[in-house]
């Protein structure tokens, strides 16, 4: 049942970033300089992103997990260079092929892997990673994006403020009966905390 909390601490990492920066930007009284649903779209490839990488564990090994993370380095680069017209050098060019050909090999190993104990579905497992990556792509980019023409304390605060409430719904409804059979008592709750 870990991968269920760890949706819980998604859910509480955007919580904080409200009450961090979402405090912050109410006391500056600052105005949008983005319309709020680009925000909620940003929020929701964040959420999606992290929903799908958390799930891919119940299905692959840790590490196949966190080899297939690295696939969203080279979908920045590409969405860089398609969006933000950014040049790469031969030798960065060279780097994104081998880090792609190894993804391949990470993704040939665990489906001809003779040991499935790894995982109980090590291909939805891989998929799920690769889905993440993208969307951790977009997300990146997005934000780089935003920083650099807007304002780093408006995007933290409403990708907190959309991102904890797509989480948290995402959360009540996929972890509904988990959530209606645990015992919420003091020890239940401390044996999470550490």
């Amino acid at each position: 049942m870990l991968w269920t909390w760890d949706h819980a601490v998604s859910f509480f990492n955007y919580v904080l970033l409200i009450v961090v920066y979402g405090s912050t930007f109410i006391i500056r009284r600052k105005t949008l300089k983005v319309r709020w649903y680009y925000y909620l779209l940003l929020a929701i490839l964040d959420v999606e992103g992290n929903f799908s990488v958390v799930k891919a564990y119940q299905y692959t090994s840790l590490t196949s997990v966190m080899l297939l993370d690295c696939w969203t380095i080279p979908c920045v680069l590409l969405l860089i260079w398609l969006f933000i017209k950014t040049k790469y050098n031969i030798g960065q060019l060279i780097g994104v092929c081998i880090c792609i050909l190894g993804l391949v090999l990470v993704i040939l190993s665990d489906v001809h892997a003779k040991d499935r104990s790894r995982g109980s579905n090590v291909l939805l497992g891989d998929a799920l990673v690769i889905i993440g990556a993208i969307l951790y792509a977009f997300t990146n980019v997005s934000e780089e994006f935003l920083i650099k023409n807007v304002d780093f304390l408006e995007l933290m605060t409403f990708l907190g403020l959309f991102g904890s409430t797509i989480s948290g719904i995402q959360v009540a409804i996929v972890e509904r009966k988990f959530l209606a059979n645990t015992s919420w008592n003091r020890d239940v709750i401390l044996s999470f905390s550490g």
